[in-house]
């Protein structure tokens, strides 16, 4: 089997996320997404020694690794859970307040590119995508029990395919002959064929492998249940950062802070009796890799942090 190490993970606007999110030596923060640990370990390096710092990742292999940083620093702490359920888990280890949320959406390269685990069409492996390998069903599980319907809006809503009612009819029609897609280069070799036309330089496959993913892992449920969690635990003061890698992602976050950031006013009482609630949020601002970082890593150009801060005027209504 292929060590983890084999891969490299490259942590996109590391300089500019930890700029944005962190406020207080002696702070708490979450780090919701580990990954191979560059964001907490440059976090860690700013805390102060009362300071205190807990991750969160679904990716076994990631757990792992930071176990490893936890035996190290008394400071740290990782679970493995999805950010979504953080204010629980917070709740167990007795924090209700945190000063800073740091949220780095999507994938690892060490997810990408190690072929075990499903994600990429570069490799022929086992049609797997899920970030926690110890539950849940497998991309092939899905495409192998979904009707023809299921499977297109998933293609379609998650992938913004619109080849997905043909790719579907082809996944149905292969499944149904006897050759249910159980591989990443069987699915490409299927979706190459039933898409017809595509951008430039970009295969085939490439939004509808998006689309199981971001499926099979419900990351935009996750993302939307998160962003409430965060909202709940952060202090007045408090920073919320969230670098995301697609527009469905991006557009989440987008709203949410800007329906957050809004004075909320009821239209069906008088001001006297029903003042507006005051805004939670203040967007502060969007932030993109620059083309140095770019060049040095061909990922980070689709990424976008947004940074907001909780208001430190108190809403009882949180």
């Amino acid at each position: 089997m292929l060590q983890d190490t084999d891969w490299q993970h490259r942590t996109v606007l590391l300089s500019e996320a930890i700029d944005a999110v962190f406020h207080r030596l002696d702070g708490v923060y979450v780090d919701g997404t580990y990954g191979r640990g560059g964001h907490s370990r440059a976090l860690l390096a700013r805390l102060a020694p009362t300071g205190r710092l807990l991750a969160f990742d679904k990716d076994p292999e990631a757990v792992a690794a930071g176990q490893a940083l936890a035996a190290a620093d008394r400071r740290f702490a990782i679970l493995h859970d999805s950010f979504a359920d953080m204010a629980e888990a917070l709740s167990a280890c007795g924090l209700s307040r945190v000063d800073g949320v740091l949220l780095d959406l999507g994938v690892s390269s060490p997810q990408i590119d190690n072929p075990e685990r499903g994600f990429s069409f570069r490799f022929d492996a086992p049609l797997d995508m899920r970030m926690d390998t110890s539950r849940g069903e497998t991309a092939a599980d899905f495409l192998a029990r979904a009707s023809e319907r299921q499977i297109a809006e998933v293609i379609s809503d998650y992938g913004e395919e619109r080849f997905a009612v043909p790719i579907a009819k082809a996944i149905v029609a292969g499944r149904e002959g006897g050759a249910a897609v159980r591989t990443t280069f069987e699915l490409s070799q299927i979706v190459a064929r039933a898409v017809k036309t595509r951008e430039p330089g970009q295969n085939p496959a490439t939004r509808t492998f998006q689309a199981l993913r971001i499926h099979v892992n419900a990351e935009l449920q996750a993302l939307e249940r998160g962003l409430s969690a965060a909202l709940g635990l952060l202090a007045p003061g408090g920073r919320l950062a969230v670098i995301s890698f697609h527009s469905l992602e991006d557009r989440i976050v987008k709203t949410f802070i800007a329906r957050e950031s809004r004075e909320q006013v009821d239209p069906r009482a008088p001001s006297l009796y029903a003042p507006p609630k005051v805004m939670k949020l203040l967007a502060l601002g969007r932030i993109k890799a620059s083309e140095a970082e770019v060049r040095a890593n061909p990922r980070a150009r689709s990424a976008t942090l947004r940074v907001a801060e909780r208001s430190v005027l108190q809403d009882v209504s949180v």
